[in-house]
């Protein structure tokens, strides 16, 4: 579903450039929701905002479904079903929470579709559908409207940056049953998050281990999580490995 070819990024240094991630490549399945887990500064931002078409590789290909989307933008990439959720929600002044999801399904969605996408991220609907996005809302509702915005897409590819960013623990657990849902409620979508959150691993079927730009591990749950969980060294390797969300 997603493949990615011997992908390599690298920034301008003041006596070389610096490569941010090397010569990565891997395979994941349609359906899947994958962690990409790993210690700060090792890569795993920026292999999203490659897969999201933020930022361009310096080398290496990015195929979703057979299709060469290396050389895309993130319009076009969206438009064949990638979404990408930043660490801090975007907010909007002036724009109420309809009118974000109308806009991101790209319909005339109706109240009751869109009450319905809210009341999928435990969101009451009556009290948010007419609130604008703006700094009034907190950083966990700002989360969920932003998975909502996803839901209405219905895109195939769904990327979630550090999503536990900025959130407190109950907004944190409401997220972990959002994620959940979505995982039971669609079988074609794939899911793609990066993140060092216990939780989260605990519900991944595969996980990806980055440090240094590179892999240094890739597998099912059961097989990588216990190595991440063994031993001191493997928790500080993968960014203090952390059982809540930020409080």
């Amino acid at each position: 579903m997603l493949e990615i070819r011997n992908l390599s990024f690298a920034v301008p240094g003041e006596a070389a450039e610096k490569e941010i991630i090397h010569d990565i490549s891997l395979t994941i399945g349609k359906g899947k929701f994958v962690v990409i887990t790993g210690p700060n500064g090792g890569g795993k931002s920026t292999l999203a905002k490659l897969i999201a078409g933020i930022e361009k590789p310096t080398s290496g290909q990015i195929l979703l479904g057979g299709e060469d989307i290396t050389g895309k933008s993130i319009t076009e990439r969206a438009h064949l079903g990638v979404s990408y959720a930043f660490q801090q929600p975007v907010k909007f002044k002036g724009i109420r929470v309809i009118d974000l999801l109308r806009i991101a399904s790209r319909k005339k969605m109706s109240v009751g579709d869109a009450c319905a996408y809210l009341s999928e991220v435990g969101l009451c609907a009556r009290d948010y559908i007419d609130r604008e996005v703006n700094g009034s809302l907190s950083g966990g509702e700002l989360k969920r409207i932003e998975i909502a915005t996803v839901l209405a897409r219905g895109t195939v590819l769904s990327v979630f940056d550090e999503p536990e960013a900025g959130i407190d623990l109950w907004s944190f657990k409401s997220l972990i049953e959002v994620f959940e849902r979505m995982r039971k409620a669609n079988s074609d979508r794939t899911i793609l998050v990066i993140s060092h959150q216990e939780r989260i691993l605990n519900i991944a079927d595969e996980i990806i281990v980055l440090g240094a730009g590179s892999i240094i591990g890739h597998g099912s749950r059961e097989e990588i999580l216990p190595t991440l969980l063994g031993t001191s060294a493997a928790i500080n390797a993968c960014g203090q490995l952390t059982k809540g969300g930020d409080q």
